[in-house]
């Protein structure tokens, strides 16, 4: 197994997460990170015995650096994806992927011409949970999936100042669900709003998804909750899977209830070991650009039919 020398950019709440995953994993080497903030780039340099820089560019440069965690906020993420290939790194971007949906394709497009690797960090899908509820859905558990809901609620975050709800929470199901059903999306349908004062965007939203297999996919999400919830319940015809992210269980009901035993893991570490075993191996990485996009454009298309009021054809 090589060992990959590894940056993190942007070293807030998610990129110190990265750093700290990097600095134990076995096929990686952490040399830099970097963010404009120099107190908390020093702090994080300090703490792991790494470089830092107050640069982006400057970490770009470094030649040991192979490969990239891009944490900045979502509004700079094309920028610095963009900067990152630019210099012959690999990336991994945290989700979502971009603001826009032309903003990703230019950096799949970017990627793809450089010969890169471009993987989006939706870490949810490297929950063993999750993973599990795939396997048993793959081997027909549950029949045909007819319906799948999702919760993700809980507090209001003081950190996520350049999104909303759904782009921030909502996504991580989008994509859940993408793994789960593996069939296109025809139409979304969304309603959200603001009630709290403390953010200029939507901090609650109920989306419903109609798949072409004709699965009905309902999500709720928000910023209102005192307490946090995630889970996702997946019903077919011939029994129910039910997931709780936090606790990483996994219940079936069919002919017998059944209590799955999962072996926990922190699915990041999981996320940035497969990232850099593709990275080694040069293959696909598991969660690549155009599973980030397919995930946006979902997103993108629940807030255009909050906006306008009528569902709305995801392409």
């Amino acid at each position: 197994m090589r060992t990959i020398n590894v940056g993190v950019i942007g070293v807030g709440a998610m990129g110190y997460n990265h750093a700290r995953v990097y600095s134990k994993l076995e096929n990686a080497n952490l040399v830099a990170v970097a963010d404009v903030d120099e107190e908390t780039c020093n702090k994080v340099c300090k703490k792991y015995n790494t470089k830092g820089y107050s640069v982006i560019e400057d970490l770009l440069k470094d030649p040991e650096i192979e490969a990239v965690s891009v944490c900045v906020p979502t509004t700079f993420h094309h920028e610095v994806v963009m900067q990152a290939l630019e210099y012959g790194k690999h990336v991994l971007v945290e989700k979502p992927i971009a603001f826009t949906s032309e903003e990703a394709e230019s950096m799949i497009k970017a990627a793809e011409e450089k010969g890169l690797k471009l993987a989006t960090g939706h870490v949810e899908r490297f929950n063993p949970a999750v993973q599990k509820a795939k396997e048993l859905i793959d081997n027909d558990v549950i029949g045909d999936i007819v319906a799948i809901s999702a919760k993700r609620v809980g507090p209001f975050p003081p950190r996520i100042k350049d999104v909303g709800v759904a782009i921030d929470l909502a996504i991580h199901d989008l994509d859940v669900m993408n793994f789960l059903i593996d069939q296109p999306v025809s139409q979304i349908y969304a309603t959200m709003s603001s009630i709290l004062d403390k953010s200029d965007f939507e901090d609650h939203a109920e989306i419903m998804i109609s798949f072409e297999d004709e699965t009905t996919g309902i999500l709720e999400v928000n910023w209102l909750t005192p307490y946090k919830r995630r889970q996702i319940e997946i019903t077919g015809t011939a029994g129910i899977i039910t997931v709780d992210y936090i606790n990483q269980s996994l219940e079936v009901y069919g002919k017998f209830a059944q209590d799955i035993q999962i072996k926990p893991i922190e699915p990041l570490i999981a996320e940035l070991g497969s990232f850099l075993e593709k990275v080694e191996n040069d293959e696909e990485p598991e969660i690549t650009g155009e599973d980030g996009l397919k995930a946006l454009k979902m997103v993108l298309a629940a807030n255009k039919s909050s906006r306008e009021h009528k569902p709305v054809i995801c392409k």
